[in-house]
């Protein structure tokens, strides 16, 4: 059947399984924001739009009188982009998708959009299609490709002309942001498209929904691509494909819709920020206990690096994705391809969280207990209950508890050598429970 041009047509569309089954992405802000590399991503508003005293300051400090925004553009050079090295990162640290920024609200493309005149990637910068490199180096890995798109721009007169007109007119949208999603999907084939921007106007001047049946009905990508719910000013949380609802969103309860959680290392900037220092940033356990809670809940975690302005992503940022990946080699059973349990956590704690896949429970704490006996009070135990846990060989002693649910004793594991961190979460797996 062809989708019309409708939500509720649009709506019925079934999310394809790949993107439930992958549970893990890696997010990517860069543009023109990660020459400032101060703030955050929305540098030019809080500069210009807000006239913010703390980034009118910066200019100041930094830059001669009269320095324009547009001026950062010939510093984003991407010197030193990777992109084979940037899809080993990705998959090292576990993630099964990646969306780049291809166009955030500042309007400049990272390909070479033919209706973004000499504020693209090719024509000026770092002169590469930044998001056709990295689309070839990640299909190469075996990752799938997401593309982030913003709707509006900022400063572009033609939206300010539509804005003015209390979105009565459309020359942007006919003119800037449908050509330029249609020039993305049929260039990059992309596995997911981010669509951000869209909280200003609502449907009928986005067209959005126009787009979307093209895109399902008659678009190369059209059985596989996969949407969020970000195409107009009531959309998130709603409309769309999988649900985004807003930046950071943790439900309290399981969510009957797929969703997707969107975290940054950085805890305060999407995009680089050259001044951040590590009090800022999520360590391994924060990130690990987002992740958990997420998938637990049926969620997608998509964590966020900022690359600089010559195309490096800091070790400190790669060190933290690499240590999401070591934890996934051991516990990835539990997260990938996973579907929610009847119940999400033991007893209110937030300390263990549950998954399950097939007859098979797992459940991940991420305290180890004092006496290493760990308590479960949600699974009920019958006579042919096993218990193993992940990176250990062998199965583990239980005995129901008193109360009810079972009483683990967890395998002897040597201290670390200090100071090492703690690990940030183990998963035993039951089998024969209910």
């Amino acid at each position: 059947p062809r989708y019309r041009p409708d939500w509720a047509s649009l709506d019925a569309r079934p999310l394809p399984a790949w993107f439930d089954q992958a549970k893990v992405g890696v997010f990517v802000h860069w543009g023109v924001f990660s020459v400032p590399a101060w703030g955050s991503e929305w540098f030019w508003w809080h500069w210009q739009g807000e006239h913010r005293a703390d980034y009118e300051r910066f200019m100041r400090l930094r830059y001669p009188p009269g320095a324009t925004y547009t001026d950062f553009a010939p510093h984003f050079t991407a010197h030193d982009f990777q992109p084979r090295e940037w899809a080993q990162l990705f998959q090292k640290a576990g993630a099964r998708y990646v969306v780049l920024t291809t166009k955030h609200h500042e309007g400049f493309t990272n390909w070479g959009s033919p209706v973004s005149w000499n504020w693209n990637s090719l024509d000026t910068g770092p002169h590469q299609d930044l998001v056709g490199k990295l689309g070839e180096a990640l299909r190469e890995s075996n990752i799938r490709y997401g593309l982030y798109h913003s709707l509006l721009e900022w400063f572009n007169p033609l939206y300010l002309a539509d804005k003015e007109s209390g979105f009565k007119t459309q020359d942007f949208v006919l003119k800037k942001t449908m050509p330029e999603l249609y020039d993305l999907v049929l260039k990059y084939k992309p596995d997911l498209i981010w669509s951000d921007g869209d909280w200003e106007a609502p449907e009928s001047y986005w067209n959005s929904t126009s787009f979307l049946a093209w895109l399902y009905n008659d678009s190369p990508v059209k059985d596989t691509v996969v949407v969020n719910d970000r195409w107009c000013n009531n959309c998130s949380c709603h409309h769309g494909g999988y649900y985004n609802c807003a930046d950071k969103y943790k439900p309290g309860t399981l969510p009957t819709h797929k969703w997707e959680m969107c975290s940054s290392i950085d805890k305060l900037s999407w995009g680089y920020r050259s001044n951040m220092n590590v009090a800022e940033l999520m360590d391994e356990a924060s990130i690990i206990k987002e992740l958990v809670q997420t998938v637990s809940f049926g969620g997608n975690y998509l964590l966020n690096v900022g690359p600089t302005k010559e195309g490096v992503i800091v070790p400190i940022f790669q060190e933290r994705l690499l240590a999401l990946g070591r934890w996934l080699d051991t516990n990835g059973e539990a997260i990938y391809e996973s579907k929610p349990w009847r119940v999400q956590t033991d007893n209110s704690t937030d300390m263990v969280w549950y998954t399950s896949k097939g007859p098979a429970v797992y459940a991940i704490f991420l305290i180890w207990p004092l006496d290493s006996v760990l308590e479960l009070s949600a699974p009920t135990p019958s006579p042919a209950t096993q218990v193993t846990m992940l990176g250990f060989a062998g199965t583990l002693k239980w005995q129901k508890s008193p109360s009810e649910g079972l009483l683990i004793t967890l395998p002897y594991l040597p201290p670390p050598p200090l100071p090492v961190p703690p690990q940030a979460g183990w998963t035993v797996k039951l089998e024969g429970v209910k």
